[in-house]
């Protein structure tokens, strides 16, 4: 099996109730706050997809070519911003705890978001691009998690945002997350740049054709779970993949500094501030 293989059966996506919910609320205003409804949809991976997939609908005539949220917005209309968060209240959504902590999704993803956009900009790459990288990069493992018992059968020996869940997935699957949400975000016809930092983040340097923005969401991803698991001091030197981090020119020290966490948040079923974005 190939990871596309699961996109035409997968159901819709949860996208997290509070976000929609402010997003309504906004976009009801006389005279929405552009500003505020960017913030918000950048907190959401599954309708920041959603807002740059239409952005790069054939219909622009940019397909291929919009990777910030930002650019995206500036292409929609409200009314479509509007259609898409009353389909996607409308739309059922799984138990999501069952299947992972939602919550915890969401603060993961946009933990990795942050970490990404911060280090691009330190790297001289495209900070908006990073952030949407960071932010939907694990959508594939929401998929899998729905169409593959196996995927949850594997977290009693590998939990969900274990540092080493891609490599266990890559073992047992064929495939890992982030080569699924690489998939998801070709068929949403996003930049091919977006598309290969995505399919080989787990692996930056097995493509032919290096693309920076692969290591940026590599090192990204260990921050982020790093946080998730709980590691410091020790643990934090241990685990850091410093031959990525040298192809960039950084050290450790450097990644940390860069490290846009708010750690007043409570890691666990911790509370989305969407402001924060």
């Amino acid at each position: 099996m190939q990871a596309a293989d699961l996109l035409p059966h997968a159901p819709p996506l949860p996208c997290s109730p509070r976000v929609l919910a402010l997003l309504l609320t906004e976009l009801k205003q006389l005279q929405p706050d552009l500003r505020r409804i960017d913030q918000f949809i950048k907190a959401d991976p599954v309708l920041s997809l959603r807002v740059l997939q239409a952005a790069n609908a054939p219909a622009f005539g940019l397909a291929g070519q919009i990777n910030s949220l930002s650019q995206a917005l500036a292409l929609l209309r409200l009314e479509q911003v509007q259609d898409m968060v009353s389909k996607a209240l409308a739309q059922a959504s799984f138990k999501g705890d069952a299947v992972m902590p939602l919550t915890q999704f969401w603060v993961y993803s946009q933990d990795c978001a942050r970490v990404a956009r911060a280090l691009a900009g330190l790297l001289q790459q495209n900070p908006q691009a990073a952030y949407v990288a960071g932010l939907i990069h694990a959508l594939g493992e929401l998929v899998m998690r729905l169409n593959l018992p196996q995927a949850l059968a594997l977290d009693e020996s590998c939990p969900p945002l274990d540092l080493r869940r891609a490599i266990a997935e890559r073992q047992l699957l064929g495939f890992c997350y982030t080569e699924l949400s690489s998939a998801m975000a070709s068929q949403a016809h996003l930049p091919q740049s977006l598309c290969d930092a995505l399919a080989y983040a787990h692996a930056p340097f097995d493509n032919d054709a290096y693309e920076p923005l692969a290591a940026v969401l590599h090192l990204a991803q260990w921050r982020a779970r790093a946080n998730q698991l709980g590691l410091q001091d020790n643990a934090l030197t241990v685990t850091f993949p410093s031959l990525v981090a040298e192809m960039l020119g950084l050290d450790i020290d450097m990644v940390l500094q860069q490290d846009p966490i708010d750690w007043s948040r409570q890691v666990t079923g911790s509370v989305l501030v969407a402001s924060q974005t």
